[in-house]
């Protein structure tokens, strides 16, 4: 804010803005009301999710414990399951699946596309829209990208969670979606937990499947993405779709 002094907020000191006179770093109700949010350290966040402090221990102290188990990394500790959170001294299951529940909602805000969708017309796009949710999972997910006529992602479908085989990903499963939004095309879209987005035997055993349903159905398959860790592999890139 131009010509307002360290420390003072809309002419306000941050020494008047508490009946303290202070906004010290275990008070981050306060620190989020007088500064927002993004003045906050990821500890303090975490601290306003689990709410309260337990005997003999703060929100903020019982934060760090639990950013301590992940080794002060939000990813890291978003893979880590939530019975390895509840074990944090004075968290306990609620306060840790409120933790995971709000790093969820980090992740699909990330992946959100700001107003109007943009076309994905390359692999790159898929990768920039898919990555942020799928490449830190540590089980494999297998979702359907259903197209416009412009090519625009109309709908994310996910269609199974585990390892991918024909077995799982079922024909039927995939198009169903695809056919009740009248697609133009679809993208298939999974990640690789291991971070390595090199297709199995089982990745192209599925894709050719699934590539042969589109033609009998209409629907073409433009392309199989996998998602790895800051990587991705397009199968219409290899020439091998």
């Amino acid at each position: 804010m131009h010509g307002v002094a360290p420390g003072v907020v809309s002419g306000m000191t941050i020494a008047a803005l508490t009946p303290q006179g202070l906004l010290p770093p275990d008070r981050p109700r306060e620190r989020l009301r007088a500064l927002g949010a993004r003045s906050l350290s990821a500890p303090e966040l975490i601290a306003l999710v689990i709410g309260a402090g337990t005997r003999g221990r703060s929100a903020l102290a019982l934060a760090h414990d639990v950013l301590a188990r992940a080794d002060g990394s939000l990813r890291r500790l978003g893979d880590r399951p939530v019975a390895a959170l509840a074990d944090v001294p004075g968290l306990g299951a609620a306060r840790a699946m409120a933790i995971h529940a709000a790093l969820e909602l980090g992740r699909r805000l990330s992946a959100e596309t700001p107003g109007e969708a943009r076309p994905l017309r390359a692999p790159r796009d898929v990768w920039r829209a898919f990555a942020p949710s799928l490449e830190d999972l540590p089980v494999e997910e297998f979702h359907v990208a259903v197209l416009d006529a412009q090519h625009r992602l109309a709908r994310d479908v996910p269609v199974t969670r585990g390892i991918l085989n024909s077995s799982l990903v079922h024909p039927r499963e995939v198009f169903r979606e695809a056919i009740a939004e009248r697609a133009a095309a679809i993208i298939l879209v999974h990640n690789h937990p291991s971070g390595d987005p090199t297709p199995s035997a089982d990745d192209r055993s599925v894709t050719e499947q699934l590539v042969a349903a589109g033609r009998l159905l209409d629907i073409p398959v433009h392309d199989h993405v996998i998602i790895g860790r800051g990587r991705y592999l397009s199968f219409a890139e290899m020439g091998i779709l």
